[in-house]
């Protein structure tokens, strides 16, 4: 998967072009044709160290297959065929001949503005409800490594459901956001959660700049600006309104916005509520970003053709639905080169990657103050809740007075903001332990394990190799409801996804793998379901 001396890249440029007149993909890479074992072709896009005139410190491998034009064909065709019988069964429920429980308009309201689109009732009640048991399983335990979940039935064809009361016990947990296995309910975070809950209680009852600033908050505030290596960081409450937010109060009218096409709903919240001009640019690709830079700069504001205020990209560490990590490396070459800032969403990376579990900044090697603002939550790898933004001073100083998060929210609870500081402690290593590293070490080890292991059996994966973010294709929408529900049938819990979520033929399943996962978890036999307690 490397190159040679001979065959590297002498300029910057070189790795923009396809080799041996192979045309780039979506993504903006060739694609690498290459049999495997599978006897599968796959689309593998590999970034040697010396591309870009040296930018990227280490091979940089994703791999996208293009879905085969077959299964793309009869995927449409198990859409068109549920469609139909949607329509009739619509036919049937007009003509009372079939009962429909879904909420909908009254007779005498039929003049009103409709409350629900006509496609969207449609799905809704058609496709969604065939396969709504897969989603909004709750929970009834510690989402660690197992889990258990509560047994629902259901007797109308998923309309309703109904509790037995009994639980399925020891589900392998295989769909949240638990990379460094802090979600626990035992060992040093939960029992200085536990501390904390008995000296300040569970809630704080006001804003940060009325009464609600603890002392916690602070030493939380000011180990987030250590751990990034900024000068200073702020910490919000929820992680979807440190991105809604904080970015209206960073751009404005006047000003514009370079957003990935792949990023999360907060992101796009924030954009929206900003008032700021929106351009996409394809996922990843660095063709596409750096054409709408320069258009940018040349044509400036629409009409005037003023300057912009204002040009911020807006891109993720761990895009959710691809597994793919952001080539930082090229975007922080484009950002300084245009002139604009940089907005790095590490959701999912954050702890997730780098050999100290500093995100995707110190998994390339690169420079903390290169990012203008660094956004990330707590809700995954710190196994807690809400988010944080750091970057220079008068950045956050600007945040405290101005962001509606800051102004309005109320506080971090006490024990939650204990969690972060004892499992970030952790991470550090500032706790006299090793179980900080240990843990990225197991995350690391398992996500190339299990992404190896799934290539093996021939599934199709995509994403980057090192991301603990796993989506398996599916395509077929039959298969989303089977594969969920064949899975928990052998006691492990999955998260599948279909449109409008990913594109019409990319349905997939995604794992999340996590450092508390280990071999011996799958190797142990699943009770059959009547000995379920």
């Amino acid at each position: 998967m490397t190159e040679s001396a001979a065959d590297k890249p002498e300029s910057g440029d070189a790795c923009r072009h396809a080799a041996n007149g192979v045309k780039p993909s979506r993504n903006g890479f060739a694609k690498n044709r290459c049999r495997q074992p599978q006897h599968r072709y796959r689309e593998e896009k590999v970034y040697p160290t010396a591309c870009n005139g040296g930018l990227y410190s280490r091979p940089f491998h994703e791999s996208f297959e293009e879905t085969p034009m077959l299964v793309a064909v009869l995927t449409y065709m198990g859409y068109g065929i549920l469609t139909i019988f949607g329509y009739l069964r619509d036919f049937l429920r007009a003509w009372k001949i079939e009962r429909c429980h879904i909420a909908r308009e009254r007779e005498e309201q039929k003049d009103f503005v409709p409350l629900y689109q006509d496609f969207e009732n449609f799905y809704t009640r058609n496709l969604y409800m065939r396969i709504r048991d897969s989603w909004n399983r709750p929970i009834c335990s510690v989402p660690g490594a197992k889990l258990d979940l509560a047994e629902r039935v259901s007797h109308d064809y998923n309309w309703t459901f109904e509790y037995t009361g009994r639980a399925v016990k020891d589900v392998i947990n295989m769909g949240s956001y638990n990379y460094l296995g802090f979600a626990e309910n035992s060992g040093a975070c939960a029992e200085a959660a536990a501390n904390v809950t008995l000296k300040y209680g569970v809630g704080v009852c006001s804003t940060r700049q009325e009464i609600g600033n603890l002392d916690r908050h602070e030493e939380l505030e000011k180990l987030v600006a250590k751990f990034l290596g900024v000068e200073s960081a702020m910490a919000f409450g929820m992680g979807f309104a440190t991105n809604s937010m904080n970015i209206p109060a960073l751009t404005g009218k006047g000003c514009l916005i370079l957003s990935d096409e792949l990023n999360h709903a907060s992101l796009v919240l924030g954009a929206r509520l900003s008032g700021s001009s929106i351009r996409i640019f394809k996922h990843n690709n660095m063709q596409s970003l750096e054409k709408l830079l320069g258009d940018a700069i040349v044509n400036g504001q629409p009409r005037t053709h003023r300057p912009w205020k204002k040009i911020l990209i807006v891109v993720e560490g761990i895009y959710s639905m691809e597994g793919s990590i952001v080539r930082l490396p090229e975007v922080i070459a484009l950002k300084k080169k245009y002139k604009a800032f940089l907005y790095l969403d590490e959701a999912h990376s954050i702890g997730a990657l780098g050999t100290s579990g500093r995100g995707v900044v110190d998994y390339f090697g690169l420079d903390p103050r290169d990012v203008d603002i660094m956004m990330g939550t707590f809700t995954k790898s710190f196994g807690a809740a809400g988010g944080y933004i750091g970057g220079k001073k008068e950045l956050i100083d600007y945040l405290r007075t101005h962001s509606h998060s800051a102004v309005y929210a109320t506080s971090i609870s006490p024990p939650v903001a204990e969690q972060i500081i004892t499992s970030m402690k952790c991470i550090m290593g500032e706790d006299g332990t090793t179980l900080g590293c240990e843990r990225i070490r197991q995350l690391a080890e398992n996500t190339i394990y299990f992404r190896r292991r799934l290539q093996e059996m021939g599934f199709i994966i995509y994403g980057n190799s090192d991301s603990p973010v796993v989506p398996m294709m599916l395509y077929m929408p039959a298969k989303i409801g089977a594969f969920g529900r064949e899975m928990l049938k052998r006691n492990i819990g999955v998260v599948v996804v279909g449109f409008p979520a990913t594109p019409i033929i990319e349905s997939r399943a995604r794992f999340c793998v996590s450092a508390a996962h280990t071999k011996e978890i799958s190797n142990k036999p699943s009770p059959p379901l009547h000995q379920r307690s």
